[in-house]
């Protein structure tokens, strides 16, 4: 079994986008034979034991392996210092304005 995450695109009736067609893709893929192990892309082969293991469940999002990224942040004091030094800056910029302004 290969499932397949398909794109589905919702369309307003004035829209001139044409949605975009994953079919042809799927029967590249199929016909090619290329890397069907790799869960990580956009179709691939689970064994129909892992399947029926899993009550016959279709769901791509069952099977695939999402890649997640470590994302690092600046500690809270570090930001804050940011954004009363931006604070400052829109603060002058603001008076001077006014100042323009009278």
């Amino acid at each position: 079994m290969a499932p397949y995450s398909t794109v589905i695109t919702k369309l307003l009736l004035k829209d001139t986008r044409r949605p975009k067609r994953d079919i042809p893709d799927v029967i590249e893929r199929f016909r090619g034979q290329e890397n069907l192990t790799d869960r990580k892309g956009k179709c691939f082969y689970v064994p129909s034991i892992e399947i029926k293991a899993n009550n016959y469940d279709f769901s791509i999002s069952r099977y695939k392996e999402i890649e997640s990224e470590e994302v690092k942040y600046e500690k809270p004091g570090v930001i804050i210092e940011k954004i009363e030094e931006l604070e400052g800056h829109i603060l002058e910029n603001i008076a001077e304005l006014k100042d323009l302004l009278n």
